[in-house]
């Protein structure tokens, strides 16, 4: 049987079992800690004394894969090292539940799609099996399939963390989309309002026609995308001038023909006027530094809007706005009516209400047939604007949106942004660059609104006229303490739910906030700011913000904003990217790829503490390879912590806190030298968040002391020599094995606590971390003996391998030649080399040239006959 960590005391002798097995030690270890509330914070402590992470709220559409093991991993590995540093660790865990993965899930899951202009149906149950067409329900019913669905995905994400072995508080968790979350967002959202961070306006934004919302530019990603060039003439008073243009469907939006004013070819036609093909539209022609001169023909048409080069134009020459291209991907149903002339509308009315894709067909054929297009289509592959999570290219359509600064069109405070940057302490160093990049990229200010309806509502109102009509600059807002609201639902104050949508009543906003607005506010959601003042005051700012390198633009960069906006500084102290995990093909593993894999089958193959320990080898930052062969390594070791364990404690350790003071014989004092080392590169790495490096130092340390250290020992630890040298060896290997568990328990964290429960009191996860002073070293250390010992221990191996011999077969001689002072090393811990190698007699030829080389003679057996 195991001891228990809750025993009262330790036995005098360690309880080991006859024979110690990885299987089963999650479910045993993790019901202990659950029980005994091992990582529960204590929310008492002072700030100084807390350690708090600002931990990545998973998004919950479905399943977690291996990536997300990996890079959670890494922050548990650190949660872990502060906690047996002695610090109070708020680790709190949460769930991204609103946005568009959970309604494509819900989507999907249930065959149903959101129309909020049903009315709820108290009654409704989603069908059993998906038909083919989606089915239509209020908005209301379907943000409780939402709900519904996410709570269970959580369930499993939970049991997965727990067995996977992370030390969160599962007393501090919490979801984007809860009442709380709500509320804080709502509340920091009007505060922004009240100091005009936040503001409403029509503007050219980038749309999703799939998904039907806006969409911000740090969701953006290019994709090469195929399309052709067309060459257009347009007319005018002296001739055609010709453009080129992958877009013709969007010749009724042209509102001006631009060339760079350097460029001599249409110099002359600056301050003109031509008109457009087929619509017969006079646009102008005008000079802009941001057209290209050696891009097609030098002169582009400017239309509202077919890219962010448009929107610029449009916006620093005050030209017209002329959209034809609707919120759902279709040109506009009705004429224009900026297109007068007969023939041009009745070119439209063959287009009107078809999508992108029929237009541009149906215009190119006209242009053909009236000799408007020029020479042939060419095609070509280039990039183009994607909404990340979409599968058709964006559009740019006019429409009223939210947004809050954050120094996109504002030099002061794109400054202090990248003043941000500078004071945050990055893990590794070099991606701060990253941020300061995405930051003076920035020409615009952060699009929070959606179009959407599992989100964080907008928590405002419109007054309207008499007319019915919006008065835009009247809104509406709620008093704090009805926080959170719905104002689909709910009613602002001074007014009654008769008078929703009435003359001279009000309107509710229908969007919600993107959800990026609501995760930049996870410190504040986690630590309950507005909510728990004392809480918040003990755990915020945070030190630790861990995260992907690939969201530092959305998330990071945000979470930045509204913490600087609400208070005044910085969210944490410290950022930790992780990487990516890779596919064989080395690519990134993504679900929208298809090349995930799930990570609870593998550990169930391997064990969790074989699968943390792969994980734990990816460096800060670097992307790494999914490997199943570094999961097979790590399994081995986590078996051979239990068996060197088992083996130690049966030589005749005892229990508790071992006597350093013991530890007198060279080989065994140059031992726990070397091991203060690995200590001392091991917390230090940790303090700078690179757990690999400390996994590197402790594991090498490790398999040296297992298999030189263990075998020179051996048999003065059984007491075969004198007795101040068992005592010595016992010390020494009780000294290190009481160290090597510590260092091992943040990444082996179930073997770890397996091991330490045979001989030790409570839990490892609260032991001290290891000091270099539990390993008082007075007087010199002749590290030399230990090196000069494990290198004739080596030779040995190898002269009985080389003659086919056990290396448990005796033999009959030893000649070691090396430099005088190598051999003086040596003869202080001959006894050892000569037992653990099975040796009956020792030359030793001091050398000339230094290098130390061995001769094994043959066995006993052989030579007596």
């Amino acid at each position: 049987m195991t001891q228990s960590p809750s025993a009262a005391a330790a036995p005098t002798q360690p309880q080991v079992p006859e024979k110690p097995t990885l299987d089963g030690l999650e479910e045993r270890w993790a019901a202990v800690w659950e029980e005994q509330g091992t990582y529960a914070f204590d929310r008492s402590a002072e700030r100084g004394d807390v350690f708090s992470i600002d931990t990545p709220p998973p998004t919950v559409s479905g399943s977690l894969h291996v990536g997300h093991v990996f890079s959670y991993t890494h922050t548990d590995v650190v949660a872990r090292f502060w906690r047996m540093r002695g610090k109070q660790v708020f680790y709190p865990m949460g769930w991204d539940d609103n946005g568009l993965p959970t309604e494509r899930r819900v989507q999907n899951f249930y065959g149903v799609r959101c129309e909020p202009s049903l009315p709820y149906d108290p009654e409704f149950t989603p069908p059993e099996k998906p038909g083919k067409q989606q089915l239509a329900i209020s908005r209301r019913n379907f943000v409780e399939l939402c709900e519904t669905l996410t709570a269970e995905d959580e369930k499993a994400f939970e049991a997965l963390w727990r067995r996977n072995g992370l030390s969160v508080d599962w007393s501090h968790t919490y979801q984007t989309i809860d009442g709380t979350a709500r509320a804080i967002s709502q509340r920091a959202f009007l505060r922004n309002l009240d100091r005009g961070e936040a503001y409403v306006s029509m503007a050219p934004t980038l749309w999703d026609v799939t998904f039907r919302t806006a969409v911000a530019q740090a969701e953006l990603e290019d994709r090469d995308h195929t399309g052709a060039w067309h060459r257009i003439a347009y007319h005018g008073a002296d001739g055609n001038i010709e453009i080129e243009t992958t877009r013709p469907e969007l010749i009724p939006a042209c509102v001006a023909l631009i060339a760079h004013p350097d460029d001599e070819r249409y110099q002359p036609l600056f301050g003109t006027t031509v008109r457009s093909p087929l619509f017969d539209v006079e646009v102008p022609v005008l000079a802009h530094p941001a057209a290209e001169m050696d891009r097609g023909a030098g002169i582009a048409m400017c239309c509202t809007f077919g890219d962010l080069t448009d929107v610029q134009w449009w916006r620093e020459l005050d030209l017209p706005n002329r959209t034809v291209i609707t919120r759902d991907g279709r040109l506009l149903r009705e004429t224009p009516e900026w297109i007068t002339s007969d023939a041009g509308r009745g070119r439209y009315e063959e287009i009107a209400g078809a999508t992108v894709f029929t237009a541009k067909e149906k215009i190119v054929a006209m242009l053909a047939e009236t000799g408007e297009l020029i020479g042939d289509v060419r095609p070509v592959t280039r990039p183009v604007k994607f909404f990340e999570k979409g599968d058709k290219p964006l559009e740019i359509v006019s429409s009223r949106q939210w947004y809050l600064r954050n120094g996109g069109r504002d030099a002061e405070m794109r400054t202090a942004m990248l003043g941000r940057g500078d004071e945050l302490v990055w893990h590794p160093d070099y991606m701060r660059h990253r941020y300061a990049d995405w930051v003076r990229g920035l020409n615009g200010d952060w699009l929070v609104s959606r179009q959407r309806f599992f989100g964080v509502p907008i928590p405002v109102w419109y007054a309207l006229d008499a007319d019915g009509e919006v008065l835009p600059a009247e809104v509406l807002t709620p008093g704090d303490d009805a926080l959170p609201i719905d104002p689909t639902t709910d009613v602002p104050p001074g007014y009654s739910a008769s008078q929703r949508d009435q003359p001279g009543g009000f309107t509710g906003d229908p969007d919600v906030l993107d959800t990026w607005a609501t995760s930049s506010l996870t410190p504040q959601i986690a630590g309950k700011w507005s909510v728990d003042d004392d809480l918040f005051a003990r755990v915020f700012p945070m030190d630790l913000r861990p995260q992907a390198h690939d969201i530092i633009r959305t998330w990071l960069f945000s979470t930045v904003v509204r913490s600087s906006l609400e208070f005044g500084e910085l969210p944490w102290a410290h950022a930790a990217l992780s990487g990516w995990i890779l596919d064989p093909d080395r690519k990134k593993m993504s679900k929208s790829k298809g090349n995930v894999v799930t990570p609870m089958g593998l550990l169930e193959e391997f064990g969790s503490d074989a699968v943390r320990y792969w994980a734990a080898n990816g460096r800060p930052g670097v992307d790494t390879a999914f490997d199943r062969g570094q999961m097979k390594v790590g399994r081995r070791l986590a078996m051979k912590l239990l068996n060197a364990s088992k083996f130690i404690l049966g030589v005749g350790v005892g229990t508790g806190e071992p006597d350093a003071s013991a530890v007198t014989a060279p080989i065994d004092r140059a031992l726990l030298a070397r091991l203060a080392g690995v200590v001392e590169k091991a917390t230090a790495a940790l303090e700078r968040f690179d757990y690999a490096v400390a996994l590197e130092v402790t594991e090498q340390f490790f398999w040296f002391f297992c298999d030189d250290y263990l075998e020179l020992v051996k048999s003065r630890a059984y007491g075969e020599f004198d007795e101040a040298g068992r005592d010595s060896a016992r010390a020494a290997l009780a000294v290190a094995l009481r160290v090597l568990q510590r260092l091992f328990a943040p990444v082996l964290p179930f073997v770890a606590e397996e091991v330490w429960s045979w001989w030790q009191g409570g839990t490892v996860h609260r032991a001290a971390w290891p000091a270099t002073g539990e390993l008082p070293l007075t007087g010199g250390v002749d590290e030399d003996v230990l090196e000069v010992a494990s290198e004739v221990i080596s030779g040995i191996r190898k002269g009985k391998s080389d003659q086919k011999l056990s290396i448990r077969t005796e033999v009959e001689s030893l000649s070691v030649s090396a430099a005088p002072d190598r051999l003086d090393a040596l003869r202080v811990v001959l006894g050892d080399v000569q037992a653990a190698g099975r040796v009956r007699d020792v030359e030793l030829v001091p050398s000339d040239d230094g290098e130390l080389v061995t001769r094994v003679g043959g066995p006993v057996e052989a030579v007596q006959a």
